[in-house]
């Protein structure tokens, strides 16, 4: 009785009925179990002598522990197989779901500058915002709007001639002014640069193509529906080779999607003569960017 009240406390709420029946009948079989060995002990003690007697004794006691754990070895285990029969597998299946896409860029990262150079820095700062001025108003006219452009680095330092070997020389001053272009005209890139060098720029530091966020926004959306049919595709096939089902999603990892930049490779110093704005453009293609997302799901499995 004490082993089926120890299995009774650790059976879960929806087979408390059945324990309580396992309890009903290991009580009915030991009290007949007892009331056996009783009728046994009267029977055969009454008339005969002490020694037999409690041999007699020993023989019911071991029977009646037998009787009893025999019947509740074998309704802990009916009660077992009914708890398996009724409560799906707790079993998961992590599965990493991947989705590619070749997009075009929408959106061009302009770099340009203008760098200018004289005896004083004075001189050197004037020449320069000028030069930038003039820039800035012809990209404008070009078509880039105000809130496209602004200013990434400025700086004005001396310039020393170490040529003697006592002490360094000062021959002037150096002003440099850098500006970013960020814009969705990226047909226009070419034009862009050519008005800026027209217009005084000698530098152009960098040009990089991106996803504007109207456009990765919706390539994101449609990257993550793909990546998860492609983890379920994933994991019923495996679930299924198992025997298996999938009946649930446990939890969801997303990787964050992060578009990549095309980088040009022609960072170039420009301070060839003014250059038309109706000249013919160097042609800049944006080519395409192969974007990725992966996610990770952990499945729940359950019997088919």
């Amino acid at each position: 009785m004490y082993l089926s009240l120890f299995f009774i406390i650790g059976l879960d709420n929806t087979d408390i009925n059945t324990a309580k029946k396992i309890y009903e009948i290991d009580t009915i079989m030991i009290n007949a179990s007892s009331g056996f060995a009783k009728i046994m002990l009267n029977n055969i003690c009454g008339s005969t002598p002490l020694s037999f007697c409690l041999i007699a004794s020993i023989f019911a006691i071991v029977s009646l522990i037998y009787l009893s754990h025999v019947n509740i070895s074998v309704n802990a285990q009916t009660v077992f197989a009914q708890n398996i029969g009724s409560n799906p597998i707790n079993s998961t299946l992590s599965v990493s779901g991947m989705a590619t896409t070749k997009v075009k860029p929408d959106k061009i990262i302009l770099s340009l500058g203008v760098e200018t150079t004289n005896k004083t820095a004075d001189e050197a700062l004037s020449s320069n915002s000028k030069l930038m001025s003039k820039t800035l108003a012809a990209l404008k006219a070009a078509g880039v709007r105000e809130n496209e452009t602004s200013t990434s680095s400025f700086s004005i330092s001396p310039n020393y001639n170490y040529s003697q070997a006592s002490r360094g020389i000062l021959t002037g001053f150096t002003a440099s002014n850098s500006v970013i272009i960020e814009s969705n005209g990226i047909n226009r890139t070419s034009k862009w640069i050519a008005t800026a060098l027209s217009a005084g720029a000698n530098n152009i530091n960098s040009i990089d193509f991106t996803l504007s966020d109207k456009k990765q926004k919706a390539i994101t959306n449609s990257l993550i529906t793909q990546s998860i049919d492609n983890a379920k595709e994933k994991a019923r096939i495996a679930a299924s080779a198992l025997g298996l089902k999938v009946i649930g999603v446990k939890s969801i990892n997303f990787i964050e999607f992060s578009p990549p930049t095309i980088p040009q490779q022609q960072s170039f110093l420009a301070k060839a003569a003014p250059t038309s704005p109706n000249a013919a453009s160097t042609p800049i293609i944006p080519g395409e960017q192969e974007i990725a997302q992966n996610i990770d799901i952990v499945f729940i499995l359950g019997k088919q």
